[in-house]
C-alpha cells in the first residue's frame, strides 16, 4: 500500500505546479479563479492526457481532435508561497493551502472558511490491489447532491454510491445501486456557510463514494472516493453557488445539447406494438391517429428494437423485419404526415448470427479478448454477442455508414440508443483507444457517450441542416453534449413514481438537463388507474416526457388504457403542450448555461434550511413550483412553499406568504403548481403538435410583484440555422413598482409566426388604473368579450386579480407601462 504523507519535492512551472511526496506524484494546474485540477499519480509519472470527457483544458491532450469544439484557456500562474507548516496561493476568490507533513491539500474561502480539506495520513492511497482512495472531511451540516442517475433521497448524506453502468430492468428507485449512467460528480453543500462546491473525479474506472456510511473513531467523519484503477484526478469547483457550481462544472463536460423542440413534446412508445407478428407499422399509425382523435398532442414515437427481429425470433441491430414493417421509407414519411418523428432503438452488441457480424469481425471493429486477437463475445439481449468497439475511429466510421443506410435513407431523423452499458466481464478485454489501447475496466463508462457522439455525426454528415436528435440511456460525464437521456427500465410501483423525481433532480445538478423516466413504469403490471394519472401529471414536467412499457401482463400502457381516466391524461398533456414555449427557452438557457429544467428546490431557495434535503417538490425553471401528488388516495395534500417570495396558486391565482407549509383539498385531477412572485412563463394555448403548428398567439404570464426578467427564445425548432443567428430571443425585462414597466427586447434574424401577445399580469392588490404601449394609452374593456374580440386593449379579471393585456406585434422591442396609481373617485 502507498500513503502520501510527506511533502519532498516543488517544482513550479508556467502553468502548473508539480509536488513529489513519498506516496504518489501531484500535478496542480488553476483553470480560473474557482477551478482547480489535481491530478496524482501512483506511478511516478503521468499517462499522457487523452480525455473523451472534457471540451476545456489548459494543455495539449490526445482527444483534441475527436471532442469537437474544445476550449483551450490559459490556466493561472501558481506562486506558492512558503508559510512554514504549509505552501499557500490565493485566487481573486479561494486560498489552496498544501500542508508539509503529513501531507494534505486545503481549500478555503477569503473569510478562511474551509471548503475541502483531505484527511492528513490518509489523504491519497493505493491499495495493494492498485485501487485509488482519495478521503476528505465531512462536516456535520454538509448536505451531497449530485452523483449523476441515483436512487433514494436527494441528499446523498450516509451513503454508499457506486459509479457503474449496469442493466438494471426493473429496479428500485428507491434502494438500486448502480443504475444506467457513471458521473463521477457531486456537489457539496454547507448550510451553515451557505457555501457550496463540487468535485468531479475525471476517471472512467468502476468507482465508489462513500459519503459518510463508512465510520472510524480513529479518524474525523470522513468522505471518500475509490477507483479500481487509473489517476486520482479531481477538478475542485467553488461556487460559491449551487447554481454557478453547475455552470461551471458544465464548463468543464459541456453543455446540453439544444435538442428539436419537437423532443420535449410528448413521445409514445411501448414495445408491444414492434413484437406483433404482422402490421407494427399499422399499430403504430393507429396510435398516432387515435390520439388526434382523442385529442391527444403527440410529436414522435419511440420504436423499441423488436422491428429488427430476424425470422429466428433475436434482434439484429439495423435488420428491419419485414413482416412487421415491409416499406420503411412509407411507414416514415406516413408517420411524418402525422407530425410524428420515429426514434428507432438501436444497439451496440452483434448477436454471433447478425447478417453483419463478419463484416465487423473481418474489420477489427469488435472489443477483442485480452490478447487483442478475437472479438470478446458476452451474454446479451437474446444470445451471445460482440459489442463495437467506440474507441475505434474505423469501428465509428462504419456504424455512421448503417445508421445512414438503413435508418437516414429511411427518413430517420433521430436515434435511440439503447442497451449500451458494456457490462463485458473480461476486465482485461482490449479496446482501441484511438489506436493506443486501453483496456474495457477503463473505458466502459465513455462507451456509450461515444456511441451518442457517433449517432450525431452520421445525422449532421447525412443531412447538416438536420438538428440530431438521440436518447441515451447510458452515459458518463459530458453525456449532455450529445444526448437526451432517460432513467432505463424503471418498475411500475408508486415507489418509482415517487423517487424517480430525486433520481431526475440529482441528474440535473449533474450537468444532465434534458432527462426523463418511462412513464407509467416500464417492467412490470399495468399501472393501475390512479398510478397511471398521477405518473402522466408528474411525467408532463419531465423534460423528456414518453409514456413507455414492456408490461408482464400482457398489456400495453398507453393514454387511454382507463377510457373513464384518459380525460385526466388529456388534460395533463394538452397542459405540458401549454407550456411548450417555456421548456423550449429553458433547454436553451440549459444549453448556454448548464441549468437544469427540472431544479431541486434548494438550487433556487439555498437560505431556506427547509428545503435543503426537499426531494419531491421541485422547480421548474425559476418561475414554477411542482408539488405533484406522488402516493395513493390522497385527499389532503401538504404543500411546503419556500421562504423569501410569495406564491401563487397556478389556476385559482390564490396568493400564499412563502415560508409556510399548506394544506390542499384535491381530487384526481389535481396538479398543484405555483408561481413564483416575479415569475415570467410564456405559454401557448391550444398547441396540439409541435412540428406541424406555428405559435400565432404568445401569452406571457407574469407575476408583477417583484422585478424579474427571463429570456423568451425560439427558432425553426429543428435545423441548425440557429448557429448561424437564425432565433429570436425576447430579453423580457420586468420592473416591478407602483408603475410597473415591462420591457421587451428582441434579438436574432428568425422570423417567428407570432402575431398576436397577451400579457397575463397578475395583480397584487389594486387593479391598474391605466396601461400604456410604447407610451401610448391603450383602452380599457369593462366587457370581457368585447376585450376577447379586439386586436388592443386592456381587461382586469376581478377575480383571479389578472390584466390581460393585448397587442398585436409590434415592430422591434416594447415597452407595457401599467399605473397602479389608485384614483379617487370622491374627492372635489
Amino acid at each position: 500500500m502507498k500513503v502520501s504523507k510527506k511533502l519532498i519535492e516543488v517544482k513550479q512551472q508556467s502553468s502548473y505546479v508539480d509536488l513529489t511526496t513519498d506516496g504518489a506524484i501531484f500535478r496542480l494546474y488553476a483553470l480560473s479563479d474557482k477551478i482547480i485540477r489535481v491530478r496524482c499519480s501512483f506511478e511516478q509519472q503521468f499517462a499522457p492526457e487523452a480525455s473523451y470527457a472534457l471540451v476545456m483544458t489548459a494543455w495539449e491532450d490526445g482527444m483534441d481532435q475527436v471532442v469537437k469544439g474544445r476550449k483551450r484557456v490559459e490556466a493561472l500562474p501558481i506562486q506558492l508561497q512558503d508559510r512554514g507548516e504549509c505552501l499557500s496561493w490565493a485566487t481573486e476568490s479561494i486560498e489552496l493551502r498544501i500542508y508539509k507533513e503529513p501531507f494534505a491539500i486545503e481549500i478555503a474561502d477569503l473569510q478562511g472558511n474551509i471548503l475541502h480539506q483531505d484527511i492528513a495520513n490518509r489523504s491519497y492511497v493505493e491499495d495493494d490491489s492498485k485501487r485509488i482512495y482519495h478521503y476528505s472531511l465531512m462536516k456535520d451540516d454538509d448536505y451531497y447532491y449530485g452523483f449523476g442517475e441515483k436512487s433514494g433521497m436527494l441528499n446523498k448524506k450516509n451513503r454508499r454510491l457506486r459509479m457503474r453502468n449496469v442493466d438494471t430492468l426493473g429496479y428500485n428507485s428507491e434502494h438500486t445501486d448502480p443504475l444506467y449512467k457513471h458521473i463521477p460528480f457531486y456537489i457539496k453543500f454547507n448550510g451553515n456557510e451557505g457555501a457550496a462546491t463540487g468535485m468531479f473525479y475525471h476517471n472512467t474506472y468502476d468507482s465508489t463514494f462513500d459519503v459518510g456510511c463508512e465510520r472510524s473513531g480513529y479518524w474525523p467523519k470522513y468522505s471518500y472516493f475509490s477507483a479500481d484503477g487509473g489517476e486520482l484526478d479531481y477538478f475542485f469547483i467553488y461556487g460559491p453557488t449551487i447554481q454557478q457550481v453547475v455552470s461551471y462544472y458544465t464548463d468543464l463536460t459541456g453543455k446540453s445539447m439544444l435538442m428539436p423542440k419537437y423532443s420535449l413534446g410528448y413521445l409514445g412508445s411501448t414495445m408491444f406494438y414492434t413484437e406483433l407478428e404482422s402490421g407494427s407499422d399499422e399499430a403504430i399509425i393507429g396510435f398516432l391517429e387515435k390520439c388526434k382523435e382523442l385529442g391527444i398532442p403527440c410529436d414522435g414515437f419511440f420504436m423499441s428494437s423488436g422491428y429488427t427481429t430476424g425470422e429466428d425470433g433475436k434482434r439484429y441491430v439495423f435488420e428491419w423485419n419485414p413482416k412487421r414493417f415491409p416499406q420503411p421509407a412509407s411507414f416514415v414519411a406516413k408517420a411524418a404526415e402525422k407530425g410524428a418523428s420515429l426514434s428507432p432503438n438501436i444497439k451496440p452488441g452483434m448477436l454471433l448470427t447478425h447478417p453483419l457480424y463478419d463484416e465487423f469481425a473481418g474489420n477489427e471493429l469488435y472489443i477483442k479478448d485480452e490478447h487483442g486477437q478475437a472479438p470478446v463475445k458476452e451474454r446479451y439481449w437474446g444470445g451471445t454477442a460482440s459489442f463495437v468497439d467506440f474507441t475505434n475511429p474505423a469501428a465509428r466510421e462504419k456504424w455512421k455508414h448503417y445508421i445512414k443506410e438503413r435508418l437516414l435513407q429511411n427518413g430517420i431523423t433521430s436515434i435511440w440508443n439503447d442497451n449500451n452499458e458494456y457490462e463485458i466481464q473480461q476486465s482485461n478485454a482490449q479496446c482501441s483507444f484511438e489506436g493506443e489501447g486501453k483496456p474495457i475496466s477503463a473505458v466502459s463508462s465513455i462507451m456509450p457517450n461515444l456511441m451518442a457522439l457517433t449517432a450525431v455525426e452520421a445525422i449532421q454528415e447525412y443531412d447538416p441542416a438536420i438538428r440530431p436528435y438521440v436518447t441515451n440511456r447510458a452515459g458518463y460525464a459530458g453525456i449532455q453534449r450529445y444526448a437526451q437521456t432517460w432513467a432505463g427500465d424503471n418498475y411500475t410501483s408508486w415507489n418509482s413514481l415517487k423517487y424517480n423525481i430525486p433520481l431526475i433532480l440529482g441528474l440535473g445538478l449533474s450537468g444532465v438537463a434534458n432527462q426523463g423516466c418511462d412513464i407509467g413504469g416500464f417492467f412490470g403490471p399495468a399501472p393501475e388507474p390512479e398510478l397511471f394519472v398521477r405518473w402522466v401529471q408528474n411525467g408532463i414536467f419531465q423534460p423528456r416526457f414518453c409514456i413507455h412499457s414492456s408490461n408482464t401482463d400482457n398489456t400495453v400502457t398507453e393514454p387511454w388504457m382507463y377510457p373513464s381516466y384518459t380525460k385526466y391524461v388529456r388534460d395533463a398533456i394538452q397542459l405540458r403542450y401549454q407550456l411548450i414555449p417555456y421548456y423550449y427557452s429553458l433547454l436553451y438557457e440549459a444549453s448556454v448555461s448548464g441549468a437544469p429544467i427540472m431544479r431541486p428546490l434548494v438550487y433556487e431557495f439555498p437560505a431556506d434550511r427547509k428545503v435543503w434535503e426537499e426531494s419531491f417538490q421541485f422547480m421548474i425553471g425559476s418561475s414554477l413550483l411542482v408539488a405533484n401528488i406522488v402516493d395513493p388516495e390522497v385527499r389532503k395534500h401538504t404543500v411546503y412553499l419556500p421562504q423569501g417570495t410569495e406564491w401563487i396558486e397556478w389556476k385559482t391565482k390564490k396568493r400564499y406568504a412563502g415560508g409556510q407549509t399548506i394544506e390542499l383539498d384535491v381530487t384526481l385531477d389535481s396538479i398543484p403548481m405555483f408561481i413564483r412572485s416575479g415569475g415570467i412563463i410564456p405559454i401557448a394555448n391550444g398547441l396540439m403538435n409541435i412540428q406541424q403548428e406555428a405559435i400565432s398567439k404568445l401569452i406571457v404570464l407574469i407575476e408583477g410583484s417583484e422585478s424579474n426578467e427571463f429570456m423568451y427564445y425560439d427558432d425553426d425548432g429543428q435545423s441548425n440555422h440557429y448557429q448561424a443567428g437564425q432565433y429570436y430571443k425576447s430579453h423580457i425585462h420586468l420592473q416591478a413598482g407602483e408603475s410597473t414597466i415591462i420591457s421587451f427586447r428582441g434579438e436574432g434574424d428568425y422570423e417567428t409566426a407570432i402575431e398576436e401577445y397577451e400579457l397575463q399580469l397578475i395583480c397584487k392588490e389594486n387593479s391598474p388604473v391605466k396601461i400604456e404601449l410604447n407610451d401610448a394609452v391603450i383602452p380599457r374593456f369593462l366587457d370581457e368579450k368585447q376585450w376577447a374580440d379586439s386586436e388592443l386593449g386592456w381587461y382586469y379579471n376581478i377575480e383571479q386579480k389578472l390584466a390581460q393585456i393585448k397587442y398585436r406585434k409590434p415592430a422591434g422591442g416594447c415597452q407595457i407601462k401599467v399605473d397602479f396609481t389608485v384614483k379617487d373617485l370622491i374627492s372635489i
